[in-house]
């Protein structure tokens, strides 16, 4: 609910900033909730036993909601790239405070949430990847940060469409091998 809540604020206070950077760490936040609730739903879908209709089960809507999460993410991504490759080209002004004050909230948030899941990191492999991946999160708030910094010290706006760019590929390099893999079972 909290990561629900602050990828909306995330979404508004980009816009308003006029900052990609801050509107793609709230794309990749969105998925990460789209991502939650869809494997949520495969994994009870996956429980239900086989039917007469239905005479293998339901297991592969795992393989189905990876695939799907993967997709999304990819066209998300595909999206703010080409957003912030245009910026690139054609600068826009941005709020660097802005940027810093929503992107410090992104760390405390997604720091929390991965506090969470430190406990059972070290026995079970699933509570360790949501550990890994918020721990990430945190990590690519804290660059945004950074952004903020660096363009209300300098004024140069065109640090925010790089920051996003390099926002997307880390993105695109960690959802690389879930796409290859659920495309391949």
């Amino acid at each position: 609910m909290l990561n629900t809540a602050f990828v909306a604020i995330e979404i508004a206070f980009g816009l308003w900033a006029n900052s990609m950077a801050l509107v793609a760490d709230a794309g990749h936040n969105l998925s990460d909730v789209l991502a939650l609730i869809v494997a949520w739903l495969a994994a009870r879908a996956a429980k239900r036993p086989p039917s007469t209709r239905v005479t293998y089960g339901f297991a592969g809507t795992s393989i189905l909601a990876a695939l799907f999460n993967a997709l999304f993410l990819m066209l998300a991504l595909g999206a703010l790239a080409l957003e912030a490759t245009q910026r690139l080209l054609a600068p826009e002004p941005v709020s660097g405070a802005t940027m810093i004050w929503v992107a410090a909230i992104g760390i405390a948030i997604n720091g929390f949430t991965a506090r969470l899941f430190a406990g059972g990191s070290k026995g079970d492999l699933n509570i360790r990847g949501a550990y890994l991946h918020m721990l990430t999160d945190a990590l690519i708030s804290a660059g945004v940060v950074l952004a903020g910094i660096a363009v209300a010290a300098t004024g140069w706006v065109r640090i925010d469409p790089v920051v996003s760019l390099v926002v997307v590929a880390v993105v695109v390099w960690g959802t690389w091998g879930l796409l290859r893999e659920s495309m391949a079972l």
